[in-house]
């Protein structure tokens, strides 16, 4: 729509400039100086911690529900598949190539320009139904504790987040939380040319196989059962000693059903073995489909789903939705890229959606 125009065409503009500076987890200095001054220039009065940047919306009522707006500022680093300059805004036809355009580039400057058009009809309005917070937040990519887990203690009571991450712009009312394992087992060293030792190797393969068959009884109708991989293995120090310890990595993907804590007990009493959990703190998240939001979002024809994808819902103990515009499947690849038209969508249904 034409009165989204300004908003969609500063998107844009602030895209490109991101995509031309490198922010990878924990690297994102220049990334927020450029959102801080943004802000500033939008007479926002932003507030900063670390690498995350925040501004508030006007007419400020402590008695109004709070809404969140939040995406995430880095990125990961670029696979060697690349034909085009990853840190070019490279825009050819209704595509904008870059690395971070997708995931999570234009759900970040949509989400600021609805912020700040939600912002001026707050200006116009004696009584605004909600507040607003804009939050561009760093470490995403890695779950770092220097990222929004850091800033949420400074924030007011959230009554609802918006969470941009590419969806298609589909609301993803639930999704899929991470756990890391660490799994051990011993054996006895030897000679590899005698009968002599406990091969840790041989005595580690049914504790692997036992993880592909593992399954548990509640499945969720959005997100499915969990899912448990093993994703890495090592063993050994060289060809003629007998390995006296095998460790391998397992990924754990867990539902709304379970917390993260449960399924590692669960684990740990059956897979025979030693077993450490690198942290529990990324759990499943979901919304109550009966949610305002949610509901919202139907009466908007956007579709609710499960994502199987982490992002930093899974820090928040509020209420949340997960929406964007581009597609998960070009997150992390080679020459990634967004539509301009997703990106000139996007504002117009998150203003929609959030006011």
């Amino acid at each position: 729509m034409k009165k989204f125009d300004i908003y969609y065409r500063e998107a844009v503009d602030l895209l490109k400039q991101l995509l031309a500076i490198p922010s990878f987890s924990r690297d994102e200095k220049a990334a927020a100086d450029l959102l801080e001054a943004f802000l500033k220039k939008k007479n926002r009065s932003p507030s900063r911690k670390g690498n995350n940047v925040w501004a508030r919306s006007a007419n400020w009522d402590d008695a109004r529900p709070t809404i969140l707006l939040n995406s995430h500022i880095d990125t990961v680093k670029p696979v060697a598949g690349w034909t085009r300059d990853p840190f070019a805004a490279t825009e050819e036809g209704d595509r904008l190539y870059g690395l971070g355009s997708n995931d999570a580039g234009a759900s970040l400057v949509s989400l600021l320009a609805a912020f700040l058009h939600l912002c001026g009809l707050d200006a116009q309005s004696p009584a605004p139904h909600s507040n607003y917070i804009f939050l561009a937040s760093c470490e995403e990519e890695v779950s770092g504790k220097g990222g929004i887990e850091s800033v949420l203690p400074d924030l007011p009571p959230i009554a609802v987040a918006v969470v941009g991450e590419p969806t298609g712009m589909r609301p993803a009312i639930a999704e899929r939380g991470l756990m890391v394992l660490d799994g051990v087992v011993h054996g006895k060293a030897g000679h590899a040319a005698r009968d002599d030792g406990e091969n840790a190797i041989y005595k580690a393969l049914p504790v692997i196989e036992w993880f592909s068959r593992l399954r548990f009884p509640k499945e969720s109708t959005l997100l499915g059962g969990v899912k448990a991989t093993v994703t890495m293995i090592d063993a050994g120090t060289q060809h003629n000693v007998i390995p006296d310890e095998c460790r391998f990595t397992v990924d754990v993907r867990t539902n709304e059903l379970y917390t993260n804590e449960q399924i590692f007990n669960e684990i740990a009493a059956q897979c025979g073995c030693h077993l450490s959990a690198r942290s529990f703190r990324l759990n499943s998240s979901s919304i109550d489909p009966n949610h305002y939001v949610v509901q919202r979002a139907k009466q908007m024809g956007l579709e609710p789903y499960g994502s199987p994808t982490l992002s930093d819902q899974a820090l928040m103990p509020f209420p949340s939705v997960k929406i964007g515009p581009g597609a998960s499947e070009r997150s992390h690849t080679a020459d990634e890229f967004v539509l301009l038209s997703e990106i000139r969508q996007a504002v117009e249904v998150y203003v929609g959606l959030i006011a």
